[in-house]
This record gives structure tokens, sequence and C-alpha cells, in this order.
């Protein structure tokens, strides 16, 4: 068998500490957990979604079963629980599920648009191309002023206030997506290689549902964003 170009991987667990039943929760309408998926599947060069979970059965309960392009894993029991490094999770499904690039995203990423997707891939190609990337990573970029907790600054001169547009640019890591071939993830045994790219995601699809106000923002965002009519 071929091994595929592309495979999305989209880590999933029952247990949420800040958002019970998170995952499962409804979100304008649907299952948080829908809102990527189906953002994932409407990308065609996706060959196929691998969710690894320990919720298999929620997830049928939600309406979801094994497709051709959806895989559901079941999630080793050393796997489970908090304290279980991402990588761990992602290293156990690219041994199970070869392809070429990986894409890996959140349920907890509602809003990422799959033309957003499609940016990031294109930036990720053209950047293999000339040999520059090895990965990507989507991030938030911030031109503001940024103190220590003893209130100290970190990278402005406060007696010396220049405009924030002309501040040294500051990228924070949002979760939102990563880019890695199989053979990036086997250098550094982390879904960040050694050469990563930084891609920023527009600031109303970076959305991160980490705790219930993150949830309200999601909410908010979702209602503004899309009609009822309207799906991703």
């Amino acid at each position: 068998m071929e091994t595929p170009n592309l495979i999305a991987l989209l880590p999933m667990k029952a247990h949420s500490e800040r958002v019970k039943g998170k995952n499962f929760r409804s979100l304008h309408g649907k299952p948080l957990f829908r809102w990527i998926l189906d953002t994932l599947l409407s990308i065609s060069e996706i060959a196929k979604v691998v969710i690894n979970t320990d919720a298999k059965e929620t997830l049928q309960i939600n309406g979801l079963i094994e497709s051709e392009r959806v895989q559901i894993r079941d999630r080793k029991p050393e796997l489970c629980g908090d304290s279980v490094s991402m990588n761990s999770i992602l290293a156990d499904d690219i041994a199970h599920v070869p392809a070429y690039l990986y894409i890996m995203t959140h349920t907890t990423n509602p809003l990422l648009s799959s033309a957003t997707i499609r940016q990031a891939l294109q930036r990720f190609y053209q950047a293999q191309s000339t040999v520059s990337a090895d990965s990507l990573f989507a991030v938030n970029r911030f031109q503001t002023r940024f103190y220590r907790q003893d209130g100290s600054p970190i990278n402005h001169d406060p007696q010396n206030l220049i405009p924030t547009q002309d501040l040294e640019p500051w990228y924070e890591e949002n979760s939102n997506l990563y880019l890695f071939t199989a053979e990036s993830f086997a250098t550094t045994q982390a879904r960040i290689g050694q050469h990563p790219l930084l891609f920023e995601t527009p600031r109303l699809e970076s959305v991160d549902i980490d705790d219930i106000e993150d949830w309200q923002l999601a909410e908010a965002l979702a209602r503004y964003l899309f009609s009822t009519s309207k799906t991703v």
C-alpha cells in the first residue's frame, strides 16, 4: 500500500479538568470535536484523520464511527492521563499510521478554518522546497510591553516609550496547528523540529479552549462568525 502524503492527527481524551466533558459539549449547535473534525475532512489533501482516544464509546454515542477517512485508535493505557506528554501519543500514532507529512491540531481549536490550514500547508511546502524548514507551528504575534513578575521590563525601556508597533515582535505558541514530517519527528521526538517555521493564525480563529472563559469566548466568536445556516 502506498504511504499517504498527508495524515491529520486529532488526539481526543474523555477527561477534562476545567470544562467537564469539554470535547463532547455542544458549542453553537454541535459537539466541540466536530468543529475541527469537519474542517479537516473538508480538505481533500488530507487522506485520513486519526483520532487517538480513550473515549471511543462516547464518540459513537455522538454519532462518530470509523470510515474510509476517519480512523479511531484506542489509546493505550500507559498513554492515558493528564501527565502524559502529547509527543508520546503522537509517536504511537506515527508508528502505526505511516505518512510523509502529519498535521496535528486539537478539538479545542474549533474556529480554525480550512483556508488557514491550506495556507499553512502552502507555506510549509514552499519552505521545504528551499530546505528552510522541517516543521511548522501556529503562533500569535504580540508587539506590546512585557514585564517580569517583579515588575522589571523585558522587551522595552520604560524611560524611552517608543510606539509599540516599533517593538520587536514576540510570538506565542497557540496550539492551533502543527505540521511535521515523519523524518522531522524522528529527529527530535517532538512535533516541533529543529528548524520550525512560525505561522501566524488569524486572531479570530486562534482561540484555544482551556477553561470556561475560553469556552465563553469561543461561543461568542462562533455566534459572530457563523449564522445558524452556515457551517465550517
